[in-house]
């Protein structure tokens, strides 16, 4: 099974092309123009052993917003694409990650069923030239392209890095298992035979 897609977006906004393999061992080559977002793309293909590869040029004069999620609508439609008719996956999973003080959670059901809750609330305002109110949004685009039920929550932390680095690692941890195939799921991971 080659679990692999390539996704290109152009908008009077930004142009992104991403390639992934579900089935890879973490090779990442990222360049969106925004550093701590690039750093965080690079840790969620590291932990969750995806291999990625991420060029985006974005209106970043204006700010980071249209980049960060446009970007992560790209990511899901390439996810969904790549699991195809999800055949043999586990479906759900779930993953904790502590960095330093701070503790993500990170739960997920590729079901079809698109739906975020995010509970976090960051000191810091902006990581770099990424306002941290778009960590949510990158989330959410990914939510409702991909098709997946997206819980995440922040347990405690007080360093607004640590907290958002902390989510990253779990989310691609967590992504990991949920597409991980296992041989005795014959069809699909539901009783209505459709995900």
């Amino acid at each position: 099974m080659n679990r692999v897609s390539k996704v290109s977006r152009k908008t009077g906004e930004t142009d992104v092309e991403l390639h992934i393999n579900i089935d890879g061992t973490g090779k990442s080559k990222i360049d969106t123009g925004v550093g701590f977002f690039d750093h965080m793309l690079e840790l969620f293909s590291k932990h969750g052993l995806f291999d990625l590869e991420v060029e985006a040029r974005g209106d970043l004069k204006v700010d980071a917003h249209h980049t960060v999620e446009d970007v992560g609508i790209v990511l899901g439609q390439a996810i969904k694409e790549a699991l195809g008719e999800k055949k043999s996956i586990k479906r759900y999973a779930s993953s904790y990650v502590p960095m330093d003080e701070a503790l993500a959670l990170v739960v997920i059901d590729l079901g079809g069923r698109p739906y975020l809750v995010f509970d976090a609330q960051f000191k810091n305002e902006r990581l770099g030239t990424m306002d941290t109110e778009l960590v949510e949004e990158f989330f959410r685009a990914i939510t409702f392209n991909t098709g997946m039920n997206l819980h995440i929550k922040i347990l405690y932390g007080s360093n607004t890095h640590h907290t958002v680095e902390a989510i990253f690692k779990a989310f691609g941890r967590a992504l990991d298992q949920a597409t991980g195939l296992d041989k005795r799921i014959e069809g699909v991971m539901s009783t209505k035979g459709i995900l």
